[in-house]
């Protein structure tokens, strides 16, 4: 089974970076397995540190992926040379155990050292499911047809009119103005536009 959450990492001057990605559990460890290149990658390695955050605000899942809004306020984690997400509903703190390096995407093996709640889960809600799809979405465009990616966000596009609050709206925006730029740049470059869209 793999669970989306925010990684929170921070480089060797302090400088936070956050990234939608899925953990998978074995334990008291969680394995990370990010794609090349990868600064979430580059900070663990160097710090061998990180955070997994959990929070139903889905803005930090599409604006990370659409660049619309990355700088999410962080705070320093408590038992890791860390960073985690200042309005999360619970967080992790990792050290790195175990590193199995390719050249494409390595897995890391992190042992959970930390755990604290912040808030309590208000339940599930439909909206913020469809945003984190659509923002899979996005973050695979250029490898998806460009009519499997218009089908797919027809079918999210009816939890987000039915249970839908303004945060998942303006997420469910970021991610479709992302899709209309790049269709709108791969046309410019005489790409493919109507089989394949890239991100």
């Amino acid at each position: 089974m793999i669970h989306e959450t925010i990684v929170t990492t921070a480089a060797c001057d302090g400088r936070p970076h956050i990234a939608p990605m899925g953990a998978r559990y074995e334990g008291d460890f969680v394995i990370l397995s990010p794609f090349r290149p990868s600064v979430t990658l580059d900070n663990i390695v160097a710090s061998r540190a990180a955070v997994l955050n959990f929070t139903t605000d889905v803005r930090i899942f599409a604006g990370c992926v659409t660049h619309c809004a990355t700088d999410w306020p962080t705070l320093a984690a408590s038992r890791v040379a860390s960073v985690r997400l200042a309005e999360s509903l619970a967080h992790a703190e990792l050290e790195l155990d175990d590193l199995r390096d390719d050249k494409e995407r390595p897995v890391l093996r992190m042992k959970c050292v930390h755990r604290e709640n912040h808030a309590p889960f208000g339940g599930f809600n439909r909206a913020q499911a469809a945003v984190v799809e659509g923002a899979i979405l996005v973050s695979r465009l250029f490898m998806l047809p460009a009519d499997k990616v218009d089908r797919e966000m027809a079918y999210l596009q009816i939890a987000i009119d039915k249970t839908a609050g303004e945060a998942e709206l303006t997420a469910w925006h970021w991610l479709t103005a992302a899709i209309a730029r790049h269709r709108e740049n791969l046309a410019a470059s005489g790409g493919p536009a109507a089989e394949l869209v890239s991100h």
